[in-house]
């Protein structure tokens, strides 16, 4: 696998195209999913693609769907390009395509809200803080500066979005919406996959800040892990060794495409609306390197591939 992928075209039926994935139908029980290299940023899609940053996020969502099979059922069923070819052997032509990108998965009823652990206070959570104290409208302990560590996790589900953001909600909305027995479900395992994420990356020099993990339904009405997991595009990953309170802190993940893109808008050169601008190819190189090192750090190995 050495070419970009902008976005797949796939002899099977297309279920959905988001802003990073398509999601394929292969039968009544299983899906495809494809992450491609687009990265978004400011809730716009930007033109120029980010090399290895679907493999990225497959394999490393791989690596802990597996690491956490002990912690309840997800959807994961590979991402062994040589046994999707035998699954699916329609493929073959588009295999070079989709290799280390695609992930074969068991179909779920997805929970329409986003489970948001923080660990940290940053991002949305320390914006409506610095304003009012709170988190959701939910009153948060008082002197906590920019990149705190919480004295527990906090679980903070939100609305999922298909455009735009996400909107932080209370666990009460949630209770409201899907009853007590689930809600508390989606606690309970958030918060335990939080934590055994955290500690293992925090072995490899990574802090999770925050991260967010999406659920579905089986069949058997059992709560199913699905989506990406601890990935750089649904977590803050920061390196331990230089971490900080008071302050943003650096991060692996689109640091080096946000700085850039803030730089243009606080120039007045772009208005963080689509059309984008133009990447230049220093930011994309130094965005997927970003990415490359997140996942050498937690999976201890180099991507497959990758140089």
């Amino acid at each position: 696998m050495t070419n970009v992928m902008n976005r797949s075209q796939l002899p099977l039926p297309l279920l959905r195209r988001g802003k990073v994935r398509e999601v394929y139908e292969v039968d009544d029980s299983r899906l495809l999913l494809v992450a491609s290299d687009r990265v978004s940023a400011f809730d716009v899609v930007m033109n120029e693609s980010v090399p290895w940053k679907g493999a990225v996020l497959t394999q490393l969502s791989a690596y802990w769907f597996r690491k956490f099979a002990s912690l309840g059922p997800n959807h994961f069923l590979s991402a062994d390009p040589d046994e999707i070819a035998r699954e699916l052997p329609g493929l073959d032509a588009h295999r070079d395509t989709i290799a280390g990108r695609a992930m074969l998965v068991r179909r779920t009823e997805p929970i329409l809200f986003e489970c948001v652990v923080r660990g940290y206070i940053t991002g949305s959570a320390w914006k409506e803080y610095r304003a009012s104290g709170t988190l959701a409208g939910e009153v948060l302990p008082v002197g906590m500066v920019e990149s705190d560590r919480f004295p527990q996790p906090l679980f903070s589900p939100a609305t999922k979005a298909e455009s735009g953001h996400d909107e932080n909600v209370t666990e009460e909305t949630l209770r409201r919406a899907l009853g007590e027995e689930r809600a508390k479900a989606l606690r309970d395992r958030s918060l335990a996959i939080y934590s055994a994420g955290e500690r293992h990356a925090e072995s490899c020099g990574i802090i999770v800040a925050d991260t967010k993990f999406e659920f579905g339904i089986g069949p058997d009405q059992s709560l199913v892990l699905i989506d990406e997991v601890l990935t750089p595009d649904s977590s803050r990953f920061w390196p331990k060794d230089r971490y900080l309170p008071g302050r943003t802190q650096p991060s692996f993940d689109k640091q080096p495409l946000r700085d850039f893109l803030d730089g243009l808008r606080r120039a007045g050169r772009w208005n963080g609306e689509a059309p984008p601008p133009r990447l230049p190819e220093e930011v994309v190189a130094a965005t997927s390197a970003r990415y490359l090192e997140a996942y050498r750090r937690l999976t201890g190995t180099g991507l497959p591939g990758a140089s």
